[in-house]
């Protein structure tokens, strides 16, 4: 099988110009066929704060109502994503930029839970032949973190869970390899220590160290993320700095999350 690298990017570097177009002509690079799924950054917070829409954030994550909403899909799914759809064109790189509603690429449902997060999706199906399909004729495919319900709804979704599902359910077509770049050197033993990389993780000592309270906690999602996309036919997960990407394709750098 061909092979596949799912880059998820985070929002401090989607918030640094700079930052972005350098991670983005390492990614252009990438020879392989490649999808870039991003999260959204700053940009929809400070856009609602200026048209008076209140943001409600519990643990890092947004509550969602109808005007948030309306703000995240013009922005992420808007500028954001055809932003680097335009800059990767300008380094050669002939991108197709989508949302999960697009081509029926990603379904969700409405997160149920015991906070009401408003308009926010939980995946329940990839549309891996649309996405496969879109590959064999563009090579890269830039998907922002909106889905739908199928009935017309839309659905802010957790873009770390868009590419674990994404990397999962194309790992029947290709050999697909899963990175989550980010302002972080890789998974650390101090989350203020850069130098204090775990270079690999298996899962028994994941959870030794998340027993032990030694993993951050906003880290724990983004790992379990991880193995379960490790665990449904991914081949291998990678966790680093987004500038230095390069090397952690080819292990050299951050973290390489495999099975024990």
């Amino acid at each position: 099988m061909d092979k596949l690298c799912i880059i998820k990017i985070g929002g401090n570097i989607i918030d640094d110009e700079g930052k972005l177009f350098s991670f983005l002509r390492s990614f252009a690079a990438v020879s392989s066929r490649k999808i870039l799924v991003h999260g959204g950054g700053k940009l929809a917070t400070r856009i609602a704060e200026a048209m008076g829409v209140q943001q409600q954030m519990v643990e890092g994550r947004r509550i969602t109502d109808a005007e948030t909403l309306k703000i995240v899909t013009m922005v992420y799914a808007g500028y954001i994503n055809k932003n680097i759809v335009a800059q990767l064109q300008a380094l050669g790189c002939n991108a197709i930029g989508l949302s999960g509603a697009d081509g029926d690429a990603i379904r969700a449902h409405k997160r149920q839970a015991a906070l009401d997060y408003g308009f926010v999706g939980d995946v329940d199906t990839v549309n891996a032949p649309v996405l496969s399909n879109l590959l064999q004729h563009h090579d890269t495919v830039v998907l922002a973190p909106i889905t739908h319900d199928g009935n017309g709804q839309l659905l802010n979704t957790n873009a770390d869970t868009i590419a674990q599902e994404t990397a999962t359910a194309l790992s029947r077509y290709y050999d697909v390899e899963l990175i989550y770049s980010f302002e972080k050197s890789g998974v650390l033993l101090d989350v203020n220590d850069e130098q204090s990389v775990i270079p690999t993780l298996t899962p028994a000592y994941y959870r030794q160290l998340k027993e032990e309270g030694k993993i951050f906690a906003g880290m724990i999602p983004k790992l379990d993320n991880t193995f379960v996309a490790l665990s449904n036919g991914v081949k291998k997960v990678m966790i680093g700095m987004a500038e230095e990407l390069p090397a952690l394709l080819n292990g050299t750098k951050g973290t390489t999350i495999q099975h024990d």
